[in-house]
């Protein structure tokens, strides 16, 4: 994930990243979960469906994430995700 595709993905957002909401990166060929908690720390709602992930990793560092959907993946291995009573996968 970079954050020239995440500036993409944000046009409803004025291509602000930083106070992003909901970003939806489905099939984008995406291999791995990276980089996202920094660049947009206020995410509720992330769509990864359609991608190419094989591990889910660092979803726990976005602290104020609601709802994550990772359908259509390459899931093999779950590490250091959190669920938080507020959270729907």
């Amino acid at each position: 994930v970079t954050e020239d595709l995440i500036r993409r993905n944000a046009e409803h957002n004025d291509c602000v990243i930083f106070s992003l909401e909901e970003l939806s990166l489905h099939q984008q060929e995406i291999e791995r979960l990276e980089h996202i908690d920094k660049w947009c720390r206020d995410l509720k709602i992330l769509y990864l469906q359609n991608n190419l992930i094989g591990k889910i990793e660092n979803v726990s560092k976005l602290k104020k994430l609601e709802y994550l959907n990772l359908a259509l993946n390459n899931i093999e291995k779950i590490e250091n995700l959190e669920v938080t009573k507020d959270l729907v996968y």
